[in-house]
């Protein structure tokens, strides 16, 4: 199948452009998309854990640690032993952070709504419900990580 027929290369590369987008505008406030996107579930969700905050992302927990550490160097979030769980680190955005965030979030929402606009309404609930359909399907296919291979 040429590469041109297949969906997946039309979604990764919807997706390269959108964080593309976002990187560039996201550049002069100092954040990766990666980062920035810590940031937006802290501001959503404080005090979770770098767990919590790895499943919310959809990155490896060891991926989400590097983004931590580049965070907490900089300032902008702190983290703290949970008061019953003491192994476990509660992570806040700082004051400094909350400005960053706030500044960084208007950037990436003239993205979002940029591309918003560019659909009508119907437009956007279909594509939505279209990509919901797209998870749904790949996540019913996908094999178990115990499988070595397996034939959709």
């Amino acid at each position: 199948m040429p590469a041109a027929e297949r969906l997946g290369s039309h979604l990764k590369r919807a997706e390269q452009a959108l964080n593309a987008t976002k990187h560039a505008v996201l550049k002069p406030v100092g954040l990766t998309v990666p980062q920035y996107a810590a940031l937006l579930f802290l501001s959503e969700r404080p005090g979770i854990s770098a767990a919590g905050l790895a499943r919310a992302c959809r990155v490896t927990p060891p991926t989400m640690n590097t983004v931590l550490k580049k965070l907490q160097e900089r300032g902008l979030i702190e983290r703290t032993p949970h008061e019953w769980h003491k192994n476990v680190l509660e992570i806040r955005l700082t004051e400094e952070g909350k400005a960053v965030m706030a500044d960084a979030d208007a950037r990436a929402i003239r993205v979002e709504r940029a591309l918003a606009e560019e659909f009508t309404e119907e437009e956007r609930a279909s594509i939505v419900a279209l990509l919901g359909r797209c998870v749904d399907l790949l996540e019913s296919v996908r094999p178990a990580q115990t499988e070595t291979s397996r034939s959709i």
